[in-house]
């Protein structure tokens, strides 16, 4: 985060503040397709996504965007011409005809003239909308094994879906409603918040770039924020806190992040794809090198010089690296890499990426040995799993949780963690529901040698806070609490060794 004067000579980098061809509706006029064409053109990145994933050429992408824009007008429309009538528009999966769903039989001609394919329903859409709010509102007593819960235009109907097993649960969430189908699913959703390399991160106000990702969290510049600062991430979801700040004298930060995010071994290059950290091998001067960041991408140049000190207006930062890629606020404490070997993060620099620029960065190793962090890689996998053996050798086979006072509980989960540092979320990945205050107990059996630790989290609406905490010195832990109404999971963290562990927990 820029805290500090901008100044032209030398500024820190940060800132504030399917193939079916789609029907096109005879609404759309010869004129006002081409009006959509020209409006409607995609980023070349979004195109070569939509030909990637839905196997379309460059031509048949573009086509189908100026389709669905045209198909978008007329539902709009349309939902303003029959107005309580109106039960939902979609495109059919084989086909790509618009559909449009109503409740008035003597509106199926109005829809056909718009260029869409009538269907009489029985709900409306504003009947579908107060049956699902009606869940909605009942959503703390619906159990983990509800994955969720949505309106399907196409079926008029309210989808609960169901994992195996729990259709009776759902069926009794639904509480016989007529319109509202149960659907088995084997869907477990989680939150996908990756740490990733150049991907911006907010303290405040302030945006910054996040450098490399590390067991536990990510490293970035240290002028970023204080020790104690939350962070939220690309999403504006919280993120974490940094444990660690230097600046001046040095320009690093460490964010450890919450249980919601995965430290992954990779790198934005701001062109649809990821760049694999590999390593953290130094490069010499005069070697190629390139930077990723939240407000210029990836730019590329090489080093010019080592153990260079820079006098900024805040104090005097030593042992950076100088090079001539150039940099912008925002860019601070973004990646730097030498193909795949891992660098160092942006301190600051000048000049911008239009007339070009020097720019600077904290060496990466360095951070590491000075904080004692392990660089999450391409080889030890990240976000806490195991990495895979090597391809000369058999997997080994998985070991027996310990047998102890744990397995005897109400509820009994095992997991394995791979590595001093690791985490895993229980049960299953997910959270449980209570509806009323209760006593929750949790047992933690782990490996003889290694120390593992218990958390208790709720949900406070934005993340799971943790609430209660088991830290001894072993790998056998026990947390017993008198706890509200709420969302709640357990995790277990290995603040030193590996191996299998038991957790039984029960509520009472």
């Amino acid at each position: 985060m820029d805290r500090r004067r901008v100044l032209a000579a030398s500024v820190i980098i940060g800132t504030l503040g399917a193939a079916a061809a789609i029907t096109v509706p005879a609404l759309a006029t010869a004129g006002e397709d081409e009006r959509i064409t020209a409006g409607n053109r995609a980023e070349p990145e979004l195109l070569a996504a939509l030909q990637r994933d839905l196997a379309l050429s460059a031509d048949q992408a573009q086509r189908r965007l100026d389709s669905e824009r045209a198909a978008t007008r007329t539902l709009a429309e349309l939902r303003q011409d029959v107005s309580a009538a109106y039960a939902g528009g979609w495109l059919n999966k084989d086909s790509g005809q618009l559909m449009v769903a109503v409740t008035d039989s003597a509106l199926a001609d109005e829809v056909r003239a718009a260029g869409a394919e009538p269907k009489v329903v029985e709900r409306s859409a504003t009947e579908l909308d107060s049956l699902k709010q009606s869940l909605d509102r009942r959503a703390a007593t619906a159990s983990p094994e509800l994955p969720g819960w949505y309106i399907d235009v196409a079926t008029n109907s309210v989808v609960v879906l169901a994992n195996a097993g729990a259709e009776a649960a759902a069926r009794e969430f639904a509480g016989g409603a007529a319109g509202v189908r149960v659907v088995s699913t084997d869907e477990a959703p989680v939150p996908f918040f990756d740490v990733r390399g150049g991907d911006p991160f907010f303290i405040g106000n302030g945006r910054c770039s996040v450098g490399f990702s590390v067991e536990g969290g990510f490293v970035t510049a240290g002028h970023c924020g204080q020790v104690g600062d939350d962070t939220t991430g690309f999403n504006q979801q919280a993120q974490g806190t940094f444990s660690a700040s230097s600046f001046p004298g040095d320009d690093f930060g460490v964010v450890r992040v919450n249980g919601d995010w995965t430290p992954r071994p990779v790198v934005n290059d701001f062109n649809g794809g990821e760049v694999v950290v590999a390593g953290s091998e130094e490069a010499p001067v005069g070697a190629s090198i390139c930077r990723s960041g939240s407000t210029t991408g990836t730019r590329c140049g090489v080093i010019q010089a080592k153990n260079a000190t820079v006098n900024y207006p805040e104090g005097t930062v030593t042992g950076l690296t100088r090079t001539n890629v150039c940099a912008e606020p925002g860019d601070s404490g973004g990646s730097w890499m030498s193909g795949d070997q891992a660098q160092g993060v942006t301190s600051g620099g000048s000049g911008n990426c239009t007339v070009g620029g020097t720019t600077f960065f904290q060496p990466l190793n360095e951070i590491l040995q000075r904080n004692g962090l392990t660089l999450v890689t391409s080889a030890n996998g990240g976000g806490g799993g195991e990495a895979p053996p090597p391809a000369t050798e058999a997997p080994e086979e998985p070991a027996e949780p310990p047998a102890g006072q744990c397995a005897d509980m109400e509820n009994v989960m095992t997991g394995s963690l791979g590595r001093t540092g690791s985490r895993q979320v229980q049960p299953n990945g997910r959270f449980f529901r209570m509806t009323g205050t209760a006593q929750l107990t949790a047992c933690l059996d782990g490996p003889a040698g290694a120390d593992f630790d218990l958390y208790l989290q709720r949900w406070n609406g934005r993340s799971f806070q943790t609430v209660a905490r088991a830290t001894g010195p072993s790998s056998d832990e026990q947390i017993v609490v008198d706890a509200p109404a709420g969302a709640y999971r357990y995790r277990v963290e290995s603040d030193s060794g590996s191996g299998a562990y038991t957790l039984g927990i029960s509520t009472s």
